[in-house]
């Protein structure tokens, strides 16, 4: 049995050679302690799960052999997870965690009280990379750039349904309803949402105010909490 996955970023077909970039050519030889011979399981993000073989194996690259495919791309429902950065590590894991429980994009948003004005963005799709190949998944949500929230909301796609949830609503907010879709959902800042951003998402007719229960979460748990809700009532879970 394999005991490693690794992402590729290219794709895979029966029979055909892998060339493994330095760095990974490092992690599965140098750490994993892979030799010829040895397996792995490959996923690209578009074709499903291989199991390959060591064909070839150096410190500064190397060679896998992709036999049959072991997975088939399993595609999270139509959610994106927007959030306003915070603190490197929380940040950090809001995108581990949304990549593990299937949001298909994550979306740093700049609100009027976000603390963080930049992100790198390259390690946050890393960190997405990483949450993928230890949880079994065969899709990699892409992590987009920060944006300021108002354009966002200004170019918002009609058919898309925003779950935007409100911390001064505290258990009195809206039941989630509405069929599954395409659908996204908005944790704001520490500092919570400005009474203006407020006002113009209440004013959307795609957005749905709801509450994340009795108590004020942190922004790192909030975004746990709600994929949770969204998934368990229009999900695939």
């Amino acid at each position: 049995m394999a005991k490693v996955r690794l992402y590729v970023e290219q794709s895979l077909r029966q029979g055909e050679g892998v060339s493994l970039t330095r760095e990974q050519a490092h992690y599965l030889f140098g750490v994993m302690r892979l030799g010829v011979g040895d397996e792995v399981l490959l996923f690209d993000g578009r074709s499903g799960e291989f199991r390959a073989e060591v064909g070839e194996a150096g410190k500064r690259g190397g060679t896998l052999l992709c036999a049959e495919q072991t997975r088939p791309l399993q595609t999270p429902p139509d959610l994106w997870l927007m959030f306003a950065p915070i603190k490197k590590a929380r940040t950090d894991f809001i995108v581990e965690k949304a990549a593990e429980m299937g949001a298909a994009r994550i979306c740093p948003v700049q609100t009027e009280f976000t603390n963080s004005e930049r992100i790198r963005r390259d390690r946050l799709q890393a960190h997405a990379v990483e949450a993928a190949e230890q949880c079994g998944g065969t899709f990699v949500p892409e992590v987009a750039e920060l944006a300021r929230l108002d354009r966002v909301l200004a170019d918002w796609p009609e058919e898309r349904r925003l779950m935007f949830c409100d911390e001064t609503l505290v258990g009195a907010g809206e039941a989630l309803a509405g069929a599954p879709g395409p659908w996204a959902i908005l944790i704001g800042p520490e500092g919570g949402f400005s009474e203006a951003e407020r006002v113009r998402l209440r004013a959307m007719p795609q957005a749905v105010a709801v509450s994340l229960g009795p108590r004020i979460l942190r922004a790192d748990t909030a975004a746990v909490a709600a994929m949770t809700l969204w998934q368990s009532h229009l999900g695939d879970w």
